[in-house]
């Protein structure tokens, strides 16, 4: 089982990965909302010259914040500073995209993103599409030695993927698979599809995000002032998919509609407080997302919340390590709130990775 740590990418990132790298973590992976964090490849960039043997990956690269060839040439200069540590995690985009308003990416769209970008980075001629236009691109300096990217050390793309649409996507034209599926039996269920629509037995390389996690000390409850603090916007992050669902938007599969209505009368009442206009609601719920809760959300964080995220004792955790790995999971990423890794790193990694590993 490989072990990584999710950040809301920010520029400061570098500080908490090498301590990740130095705690055994195998992976760093980096979100791309940009109007929530700091810029995805700045901050892996940055992460890149500051580490030497932890991989770097997006989790995920969003098609319509970039056009598939800056995608390919962002991600091929990270291979040149950070050499053969490098995945593409793409995805339809679910924050980034709420975030802004909008629907996620449809599954086609995704579909051809996903090729156009695989044939970059091979070095390939690949058909780009503007409106009606259509023209052949390739990236033209791809000789390392002229010092620009590096496509002589593969880069991964793994496609995030939860509906069995997207799943086709990650078997098709994934080198691995991302999801927040959280049951074991589920999982096992995904990564049969995808073994099916792929006719091979050997299950893909599977990362398994993990909404928020603590490492529960000595006499702590899962309502200790501590464990609130670290895992409340993590929590809040169900709220918010609750909101969106109920309103069409993306939600990662999320249906709770009493949360979703109780969540919409709070945020149009701290709307009303701000002064934010009506049709601008979107900004007024993803504001703090996997940062900080806004005043009056801590009434959205009880035990119930906060037991669904990655929570626990040491034991109980790394018995549900053992389940996830039985049911084919190979990689958990755990997931940072707010800029402040480093607690729950060294916690991680003395208390779980030192003993599965």
């Amino acid at each position: 089982m490989d072990f990584g740590i999710a950040f809301p990418s920010y520029i400061n990132a570098w500080r908490d990965a090498q301590i990740a790298e130095a705690n055994g973590f195998s992976h760093a992976w980096f979100y791309d909302s940009q109007l929530l964090y700091s810029d995805v490849y700045a901050t892996m960039a940055l992460v890149a010259e500051h580490t030497r043997t932890i991989k770097l990956g997006t989790l995920v690269a969003v098609p319509t914040n970039r056009i598939a060839p800056v995608t390919a040439s962002a991600v091929a200069t990270i291979n040149a500073l950070a050499p053969g540590r490098v995945i593409l995690g793409i995805g339809a985009g679910g924050t980034a995209r709420n975030s802004m308003g909008l629907h996620q990416v449809k599954v086609k769209d995704l579909s051809s993103y996903v090729q156009q970008v695989r044939g970059l980075l091979a070095g390939e001629d690949v058909l780009f599409r503007e409106g009606d236009a259509e023209r052949w691109i390739r990236l033209l300096h791809r000789d390392r030695a002229r010092g620009y990217i590096n496509l002589d050390d593969p880069i991964e793309v793994h496609v995030a993927a939860n509906g069995p649409r997207a799943l086709r996507i990650a078997a098709e034209h994934g080198d691995g698979w991302i999801t927040v599926v959280q049951q074991p039996k589920a999982i096992q269920g995904c990564l049969e599809t995808i073994a099916e629509a792929r006719g091979d037995e050997e299950p893909p390389y599977s990362t398994l995000l993990q909404s928020g996690a603590c490492v529960l000390r000595d006499g702590e409850s899962l309502t200790s002032p501590r464990v609130v603090q670290r895992l409340g916007p993590a929590v809040l992050a169900r709220a918010h998919a609750a909101w969106e669902t109920l309103r069409g938007g993306a939600g990662l599969g999320l249906r709770d509609d009493e949360l979703g209505e109780r969540y919409g009368e709070y945020v149009d009442a701290y709307a009303e407080g701000i002064g934010s206009p009506a049709d601008r609601r979107y900004l007024d719920v993803h504001e703090g997302h996997l940062v900080y809760m806004k005043p009056g959300e801590e009434a959205f964080v009880d035990e119930r919340g906060i037991a669904r995220t990655f929570v626990g004792s040491p034991e109980q955790l790394l018995e549900r390590i053992h389940r996830l790995e039985e049911a084919g999971v190979r990689h958990i990423a755990i997931q940072v709130v707010g800029t402040d890794g480093r607690e729950l790193i060294e916690e991680f990694g003395k208390k779980i990775l030192a003993k599965v590993n």
